[in-house]
């Protein structure tokens, strides 16, 4: 080859993530383009006079990241500067949390929304030592008297707000908890300040929604951030009227509006995938058909950059919340799962299935979040009655989390050419307390990333940010080990995969749920530029110590977009 090259990298170890996961020393590119990928003195050859060349030094290069189930406007809106961050390690306890709103509210116009993300009961210190304390009202109302205060916990299936919250929502002691909702009551019945699932939007729908200006700000905001840890595409997991109550609306409308705005502007440097949010949680398949009207996105865009591919619909919640749809009951922790049985169950799946045939049908993907059991038989039996019912080809539909994805399950979704896509920082963040709520058994199996690859699917793995933060590695290392972030204690060794299995999880096999697998997610010649370098040989280091390997560099498009201070040597 005989073309000079833009830019050369060579020295390292270049994991190509083809069929054969090829490693090579070097690559180039030229404009937008991988040109070629081989030996240093192959690649030096396209060398010239106007190529930057970097010394890899012996890191790493992998195709751009591609986190394939990532809230990223949502992620930016539920951090600073637009809300408080109070998650883990940011605050330990109750108390940090409280000192936080505190210094909120002494810089926050009287009667004006406070807002934050991130509390978990398994790391907050009062919880840890008397199993019986949760956060409640009381405390943040020391906190903030004179403002309402709505805090969405870790998972955003969970929200803590305290007593003027309450009063604006009008919830009181004889307030009916909407249908997949709790409103937590202590034994005197008296509204604890905890509200879930469904019952959240009582109170986030009096929160102000961001502006489009906003959210373009956190859009370009959490686009650079994804750069510094190597990430190049991303899906955006349901975006759509149904999403104006979760994440504090920052899943509605006027987000894939910002999207939109971007991308007409050449002001969107990633590659996003949006799925469609036309039905809230909790919704039907009337809704699912008249939120899709309108909702596709006009056709000036540039499809590379950002796309509507899919739809997503919500089949259940997530445990330990109690509306999981399980098989059996969780057998401890005082939670119960939601085991429908009878004329309900027959009803219930009755409509989930109509909700996805009514989105296939529309020729969409579909993206369905379901956590238990029972329920992912379903969501795979619809899937199957769909496509028998309404042929197209290549569909690609697929069941985000999977949490407990059954055997059977799995086989279907393989013999389909479905996908699931899994989140194993999760599994990291609550392996312990999973071991308390469904039993130790059943949290060995959650995420069976192993299972489902020897089944012959096509993994995909995504950080749910802001669910857990969008370290890639962490989830690689996850995968390696199956331990947990408290204790290190393993849980479901026999689902542990491999490094190759955990890298393809995240390229080449995202790539094919963004139905891109011809243009993205491998480091081969034609493929576009978008390249992570990290810093150190990935193959040669402890599965422990992997997620402490930083990002050197992010290629985009052929752009150096992101180089870590004193890294390009």
């Amino acid at each position: 080859m005989s073309e000079t090259a833009d830019l050369i990298l060579t020295g390292g170890s270049v994991l190509t993530m083809d069929d054969a996961f090829t490693v090579a020393q070097a690559v180039a590119v030229t404009a937008d383009r991988v040109v070629a990928v081989g030996t240093d003195a192959e690649i030096t050859a396209l060398a010239g006079p106007a190529t930057r060349a970097i010394d890899l030094a012996g890191r790493t290069v992998l195709p751009g990241i591609n986190d394939s189930h990532l809230h990223a406007a949502a992620w930016a809106l539920t951090r600073p500067p637009f809300a408080l961050d109070v998650g883990h390690p940011t605050v330990r306890s109750i108390h940090d949390v409280t000192q936080a709103v505190r210094e909120a509210a002494a810089r926050t116009p009287r009667g004006e929304w406070i807002t934050g993300l991130g509390w978990d009961v398994g790391y907050l210190a009062e919880c840890l030592a008397d199993q019986a304390r949760r956060p409640h009202r009381g405390d943040l109302d020391a906190a903030a008297p004179e403002h309402p205060v709505c805090l969405t916990d870790f998972s955003g299936h969970m929200v803590w707000v305290n007593s003027a919250a309450l009063e604006r929502a009008g919830i009181a002691r004889d307030t009916e908890s909407p249908s997949g909702g709790v409103i937590e009551t202590d034994g005197a019945g008296e509204p604890t300040g905890i509200l879930k699932e469904t019952a959240q939007a009582l109170v986030q729908r009096l929160v102000p929604p961001a502006t489009v200006a906003q959210r373009k700000e956190a859009i370009r905001s959490a686009v650079a951030a994804l750069h510094a840890e190597g990430i190049t595409s991303f899906t955006e997991p349901g975006l759509g009227p149904g999403g104006a109550e979760i994440l504090g609306g920052g899943l509605d409308t006027g987000t894939l509006h910002a999207y939109v705005e971007l991308a007409r502007a050449g002001q969107l440097a990633s590659r996003v995938r949006v799925l469609l949010l036309p039905a809230p949680m909790g919704g039907s398949a009337d809704d699912v058909t008249c939120g899709l009207r309108g909702l596709a996105l006009p056709r000036d865009v540039d499809e590379r950059r950002l796309a509507a591919i899919g739809v997503k619909v919500f089949a259940d919640g997530v445990p330990p919340n109690e509306t999981a749809w399980m098989h059996e009951p969780y057998p401890g922790g005082g939670h119960g799962a939601l085991c429908v049985h009878g004329a309900d169950a027959g009803l219930k799946q009755a409509e989930l299935a109509e909700m996805i045939r009514v989105a296939h049908t529309a020729g969409y993907q579909l993206g369905v979040h379901v956590t238990g059991d029972r329920a992912i038989d379903a969501v795979v039996d619809a899937f199957v009655a769909a496509q028998r019912a309404h042929p197209r080809p290549d569909a690609r539909h697929y069941v985000i989390h999977g949490d407990f994805a059954s055997p059977g399950s799995l086989a279907k979704l393989a013999a389909h050419g479905y996908g699931i896509n899994m989140n194993p920082a999760i599994k990291w963040t609550i392996a312990d307390l999973m071991d308390d709520v469904v039993g130790r058994e059943r949290s060995a199996y959650q995420w069976p990333v192993r299972s489902a690859a020897e089944a012959g699917i096509a993994v995909c793995v995504g950080s749910d940010a802001p669910i857990t933060m969008p370290n890639w590695r962490q989830g690689v290392a996850a995968m390696l080990l199956r331990e947990s972030k408290a204790t290190g204690r393993v849980s479901g060794p026999d689902q542990r995969v491999s490094l190759e299995t955990a890298l393809r999880a995240y390229t080449v096999n995202p790539a094919r749920q963004d139905f891109a697998e011809e243009w993205k997610g491998t480091v081969e010649p034609g493929k576009v530029a978008d390249l992570c370098v990290v810093g150190g040989d990935l193959r040669a280091t402890d599965p422990h110590d992997i997620v402490d390997l930083p990002i050197d560099l992010t290629v985009f498009d052929g752009d150096i977009v992101f180089a870590r201070e004193s890294a390009d040597r």
